[in-house]
């Protein structure tokens, strides 16, 4: 009699944990993964393989190819912006016209009239040359002509592919006008 209530147990303990390691999504619901793509400049960057978002800021439109060119006197310069959210509400607010400044030797900043979404950006990056750039605390956008070190709440938004050396010639204070390309 012991041993039949003993295999008993045992079995009813075998269909217990096959019942608990068996996962089942009902709700229909696609998960969000995450991954590491390589920018043009090198940096690591998630993204993310399903876009599922949508707001009044355009961030539901991809911005895989979107381009972005900066106006300032008789110069030019275009950047490729990156794919994520935030580059997304930057696109929804142009065109602009903002007063750049140098910071710190090395980088052109400028305040925006309004602030960018950060959902779903990294905490922080490395940013390398020629690469524009978000930072959330104070709500500007940079462009770094020389080389800086890893900054929480700053957030990749494109690369310039062309006229940075007109960008990092500039002294003083001066207006760019930022446009979709």
């Amino acid at each position: 009699m012991r041993k039949i209530f003993v295999m008993f147990l045992s079995l009813m303990l075998i269909i217990s944990l096959a019942a608990c390691g068996h996962k089942n999504d009902s709700d229909g619901s696609i998960p969000l993964s995450q991954s590491s793509t390589t920018s043009d400049s090198g940096n690591k960057m998630p993204k993310s393989t399903v876009s599922t978002e949508t707001s009044s800021t355009g961030e539901g439109a991809s911005v895989q190819d979107a381009r972005i060119k900066l106006t300032f006197g008789n110069e030019e310069v275009f950047v490729k912006m990156y794919d994520n959210p935030t580059s997304r509400d930057l696109l929804a607010q142009l065109p602009l016209t903002l007063s750049f400044k140098d910071y710190a030797g090395t980088e052109k900043i400028s305040y925006l009239p309004q602030k960018l979404s950060t959902e779903g950006s990294p905490s922080g990056y490395d940013p390398s040359v020629a690469e524009l750039a978000y930072y959330a605390p104070w709500g500007n956008i940079c462009f770094y002509y020389r080389d800086f070190g890893y900054s929480n709440g700053l957030v990749p938004l494109g690369s310039i592919e062309s006229g940075m050396e007109s960008l990092t010639s500039l002294d003083g204070d001066f207006k760019v006008t930022i446009e979709k390309y």
